[in-house]
């Protein structure tokens, strides 16, 4: 068992830890979990909905390149939001309150984005929702997890 750094507290005041493994862990299987939503989002709407995201039309319902990039940049926004929750748990109080501000925040942006496209409207709705379902697939699993990892550290330290 792996106690890294110092929570703020716990509960009920007491000093606390983060279980890195546990931490990591699920920041890695919310990477795959995102990557996958990318993927299905991708999938839904060229394939049944016939709406162009990520690639012309002519590229069919898998699309191009573009979404291996857009599976990879969304595993990556997971494993950001994991380092930063495990920084805000090592550093600062309330650490999941201000985690959750900051990924909700980047969750707008992301679903505002392909507003300032030339894309068509349903091309921007479509990639507005993957994206917004992504921000909050991460806010919610790595909350979840930091959750897990403070409660495992207290519970065993």
């Amino acid at each position: 068992m792996a106690v890294y750094g110092q929570y703020p507290q716990d509960a009920a005041g007491r000093p606390g830890g983060v279980d890195a493994r546990v931490l990591w862990s699920g920041g890695a299987a919310t990477a795959l979990v995102v990557a996958l939503i990318a993927l299905v989002g991708v999938v839904v709407f060229r394939g049944v909905f016939d709406i162009p995201i990520l690639a012309p039309e002519g590229d069919g319902v898998w699309g191009d390149v573009s979404t291996v990039w857009f599976m990879a940049a969304a595993a990556i926004c997971a494993l950001l939001a994991v380092g930063l929750a495990h920084l805000l748990l090592l550093s600062t109080p309330r650490a999941l309150s201000f985690f959750s501000w900051i990924v909700g925040l980047a969750t707008v942006v992301a679903g505002v984005a392909p507003f300032i496209t030339d894309a068509a409207l349903s091309s921007k709705l479509a990639s507005a929702l993957i994206n917004v379902v992504i921000g909050f697939a991460i806010l919610g699993l790595v909350s979840g997890a930091a959750r897990s990892a403070v409660a495992r550290a207290v519970r065993n330290g």
